[in-house]
């Protein structure tokens, strides 16, 4: 009982604190202070060892590269490249360009790995094109609300980096684990705008004339670029050529050369990305090193065995303790962004997973698809943020527009769940054995 009103006290603080406008890395380290102070520990000591520990991995190299490798590409025209490249493709199919969303967020995802940056690289295109053709505004917000997810579940992706460092999993077994999902992902998106185009013939421009096979062709001859850059990133990583972290490297090398070679490398574009890669890593940094503080803090107190040995006490089972999680991530995710959401719960939630005999890999991408949902969840929904400053739109309309597509998403949670070795587990365990 005494555990259980230190840990609603602990969290009740939390919430004040961030409520207050408090940064959320000093919250996390506040918090953890107080627990300190509760078991009698040397908190400045812990603190200073957690936050080195924290930051100084050499794991952890590959975000700021990651990151700075999409700030590089968001300046680019990689995304229009992709429209016009996968465009010829997809005019028989009902719902037409529509599906160019879903296909261009997920290759430009896979090269950025940043849901904002790709709904809004994407979009920037897409949508005046779509308006122009005479689609229905509210299947294409939608659609690129949604899609620009993928960014984060296609890898390379900055949250599976930050999840991996946090419960301490193999980077490039959760990278490898996201490529199933992801691709069920886009395939569940697609089949639900061929349903709607279907149904909604009157919301569709007239059919385009056809196009011959060497015109398409030349078309897609765009996408070779992009091509060879996820092939360098992600192929390395999978034949086992390089790490995480090298195959970063090569990403930031190969997105230098892109934009250079599309001409829009210039001295000012390399500094501003150079500027919006160091503060986003310094902040997602911060965070994982005041989360790192808290976690320590929370070990020494007992709280997470506690919490384990009460959801055993419960005996919800595995899908019942799933269901849970569930709902405690999207009421997290009306509130939190996506590396927020990861850093708090970490501590908590991977006991009680293990305990429950969950693999962490697939925990990885279970997090990371609710991580997704989270990005079109009102209020703070990161990527509504986008779709509302691009469209002038209000966030609800924006939220209502993305409605189909966020059930498209849960069920992928409910396929990964009941089918977690064939969908998520088997890739990096084939792969990597070999």
């Amino acid at each position: 009982m005494e555990l259980l009103e230190l840990a609603l006290g602990l969290l009740i603080l939390l919430c004040l604190l961030l409520g207050m406008g408090l940064w959320i890395a000093m919250s996390l380290a506040f918090v953890g202070w107080v627990a300190m102070i509760y078991t009698g520990q040397p908190a400045g000591q812990y603190l200073a060892s957690a936050f080195w520990e924290a930051t100084g991995s050499w794991t952890l190299a590959a975000l700021p590269m990651f990151v700075w490798m999409g700030e590089i590409l968001f300046r680019t025209k990689l995304s229009e490249e992709l429209f016009n490249g996968l465009a010829p493709w997809v005019r028989r199919i009902p719902g037409r360009l529509l599906h160019v969303n879903i296909l261009a967020c997920g290759i430009f995802g896979s090269v950025s790995g940043s849901s904002a940056a790709t709904c809004a690289t994407v979009s920037k295109i897409a949508l005046p094109e779509l308006k122009r053709r005479g689609y229905d505004e509210n299947i294409a917000i939608g659609s690129l609300a949604t899609s620009g997810t993928l960014g984060i579940l296609i890898p390379p992706s900055i949250i599976m980096v930050v999840y991996a460092v946090a419960a301490e999993v193999s980077i490039v077994r959760v990278f490898i684990a996201g490529c199933l999902p992801g691709l069920i992902v886009m395939l569940l998106f697609s089949a639900y705008i061929v349903v709607w185009a279907l149904l909604n013939p009157s919301k569709q421009p007239p059919m385009e004339p056809r196009m011959s096979l060497w015109e398409k062709l030349k078309a897609s001859a765009q996408l070779i670029p992009c091509a060879i850059l996820i092939i360098a990133v992600i192929g390395t990583m999978f034949v086992g050529w390089a790490t995480a972290t090298e195959a970063a490297a090569f990403g930031v090398l190969g997105s230098l050369i892109l934009a250079a070679v599309t001409g829009t490398l210039s001295w000012t574009s390399f500094v501003e990305s150079l500027k919006g890669a160091t503060r986003l890593s310094c902040m997602i940094m911060f965070i994982l090193a005041g989360a790192a503080f808290l976690t320590k803090s929370m070990a020494l107190t007992g709280i997470p065995s506690a919490l384990a040995e009460g959801v055993v006490y419960l005996q919800l089972g595995p899908y019942g303790l799933i269901a849970v999680l569930t709902v405690v991530y999207v009421i997290l995710g009306t509130a939190l962004d996506g590396v927020s959401m990861i850093v708090l719960t970490t501590s908590i939630v991977i006991p009680l997973v293990q305990k429950a005999g969950f693999d962490l890999v697939w925990f990885g991408i279970f997090i990371v698809l609710l991580v997704e949902i989270a990005e079109i969840t009102p209020p703070v929904g990161f990527n509504l943020f986008v779709m509302q400053t691009m469209t002038g739109k209000e966030q609800t309309e924006v939220a209502k527009a993305s409605m189909p597509f966020f059930l498209m998403l849960v069920l992928t949670v409910v396929l990964i769940t009941v089918f977690p070795q064939t969908l998520v587990t088997d890739l990096p365990n084939w792969l990597l054995a070999r």
